[in-house]
């Protein structure tokens, strides 16, 4: 048993590894697949709240927003990739501590997603991917911004990642904490809630030295990459657009760590 036990958690963490590589994958497929169909054009972002002409920036995990922005952008991302990703498990991380227990429904319903848990209403969610096509984010340390790709052809000031596992510091329910969508050493399960999807949470080991995490993202000529959690870069979501100014420290879902090559 000492011997098969170690094995056994060992493989079953290289089948959620390889799961998590193919969900990324799909994406990826998906999303150039709405591109081939829409004039070389990804999605909008969902990532947003507010209405036209008055919105800031979330985070990049949002598979539904909390509004439609304008009439002719969408709220979620099933409403532009559900014909090419027919189960929401396939936007899902599979190293997560569990699923959203919503997920099958909140995947069909699109747009016209609201939680059975709360009053009336169209309800935001948060998932366990950064979604990067058409988003906007405030780099640490750069003069410039982070900008996701917006047409397959790519473009200058463009990144060509379009997905990755969720690493970052200091989100909503974990403040002063590291959080994956993979497991790390020292981490457990941060709470769900009915707006975030539960992610590992965990606290710096040795002052805000990273913990060490094997991560994966997706690129626009459909390659996936492998990278550790220090070959990142910080990315902070963009509170005030007109300005490219970020949320103030200690203040909105915090900070997200992106692939090097993430930076054009």
């Amino acid at each position: 048993m000492g011997i098969l036990v170690p094995a056994m958690s060992k493989a079953k963490s290289q089948v959620r590894r390889v799961l998590g590589i193919s969900n990324q994958r799909s994406i990826v497929q998906a999303a150039n697949l709405y591109a081939a169909d829409n004039d070389g054009l990804y999605p909008e972002s969902v990532a947003t709240v507010g209405p036209e002409g008055h919105w800031n920036w979330q985070e990049p995990m949002k598979l539904i927003g909390y509004n439609t922005r304008s009439p002719r952008i969408n709220r979620s991302m099933s409403a532009y990739l559900r014909p090419y990703i027919e189960k929401g498990s396939a936007v899902y991380c599979p190293g997560a501590p569990r699923r959203f227990r919503y997920l099958k429904e909140a995947w069909a319903a699109g747009d016209e997603w609201d939680n059975p848990d709360t009053p009336l209403s169209t309800d935001p969610l948060s998932g366990t991917y950064c979604l990067y096509w058409n988003y906007t984010g405030y780099l640490e340390g750069k003069t410039y911004l982070f900008r996701g790709p917006k047409t397959t052809a790519g473009g200058r000031g463009r990144s060509t990642v379009l997905v990755s596992d969720y690493f970052g510091y200091d989100y909503y329910e974990s403040p002063n904490a590291y959080g994956s969508c993979e497991k790390f050493k020292g981490a457990s399960p941060a709470k769900e809630t009915m707006l975030i999807s539960g992610y590992w949470s965990g606290k710096a080991f040795s002052g805000l030295r990273k913990p060490e995490i094997k991560l994966h993202a997706g690129h626009v000529d459909g390659h996936m990459e492998s990278y550790s959690s220090s070959d990142t870069v910080t990315m902070r979501v963009i509170w005030k657009p007109d300005i490219s100014e970020p949320y103030p420290p200690g203040i909105g879902p915090g900070q997200f760590y992106l692939p090097q090559a993430a930076l054009h």
